[in-house]
């Protein structure tokens, strides 16, 4: 794949179709091991570098036990793009060490179940991101709200873990107990009223009562701004996007090419495949 095609993105917007169980009971697939081996290569990639194919891998790891031609076409895309921009940096570090994340989610992704799709990722300053996640929801959402309420739950999560960690790190801020509270970003704001109002009515009481818990650090801990849609970084993460979005939300992560040497920012090589 070293004089394949580059490609701007790492994932078309047509959306995999789930490959017929039966077919696999006649047809032996030749192919299985190789498309193994590149979602797992991938996958190592997107934990440790790489948010801009979160998506990607996370859709593609869902068939690693039986897919089709086109999941290993999708599979081997991911590399071409990797390929366009296997000059690409990850910049991370910076002066301002203020904690704030964002979280979106795209409602009823998955066309097999129906189950939609979590994306949120934490930044420190104007930075890069320091964690990021792209992942199938554990339950069948009814309502776009309910979708990013429940994203928003394990977003704030995410962010106490850290909070706690800067604290343990004995940054002052976070050593602060009058300190402001950390921002987390949401372009829903049915989600965020519902945050600040928890109502249990007829629309909101069968949400699974873990997710409810988010009502205790909001305001405390936990500040909720709207960003909209065209503005939040973690639309990337929940689907595939078209190129002109997809680099714009790929220069907001820090995502920049490492011959750049304007910024003072840390620069983490994103393409280095583990020797085995």
């Amino acid at each position: 794949m070293q004089d394949c095609k580059p490609v701007n993105t790492p994932m078309d917007q047509t959306k995999l179709e789930p490959y017929e169980v039966e077919n696999t009971k006649t047809l032996p697939n030749p192919q299985e091991g190789e498309y193994r081996k590149i979602v797992g290569s991938l996958m190592y990639l997107m934990i440790c570098t790489r948010p801009d194919i979160a998506v990607a891998v996370s859709m593609l790891s869902r068939s690693a036990s039986n897919h089709s031609p086109q999941h290993l076409q999708a599979a081997k895309r991911v590399l071409c793009y990797l390929q366009e921009t296997s000059t690409y940096s990850l910049c991370i570090g910076s002066n301002n060490v203020t904690l704030h994340g964002y979280s979106d989610t795209d409602c009823g992704n998955n066309i097999i179940d129906q189950r939609s799709i979590t994306g949120y990722l934490s930044c420190i300053g104007n930075a890069g991101p320091v964690t990021w996640v792209s992942k199938r929801q554990p339950t069948v959402a009814l309502s776009s709200t309910e979708a990013e309420y429940m994203a928003l739950s394990f977003a704030i999560q995410e962010t106490i873990l850290l909070c706690s960690l800067l604290k343990e790190l004995q940054v002052p801020k976070y050593c602060d107990k009058n300190a402001r509270p950390t921002t987390i970003h949401k372009d829903n704001q049915s989600c965020i009223l519902l945050a600040w109002n928890p109502v249990d009515h007829a629309r909101t009481k069968h949400i699974d009562i873990r997710h409810h818990f988010i009502c205790d650090p909001v305001d405390k801990e936990i500040h909720l701004e709207y960003l909209p849609t065209a503005e939040m970084v973690t639309d990337s993460l929940t689907k595939p996007l078209p190129a002109p979005a997809f680099k714009y939300h790929c220069k907001k992560m820090c995502i920049k090419h490492h011959n750049n040497t304007n910024t003072p920012m840390t620069k983490v090589s994103m393409t280095e495949l583990p020797n085995e």
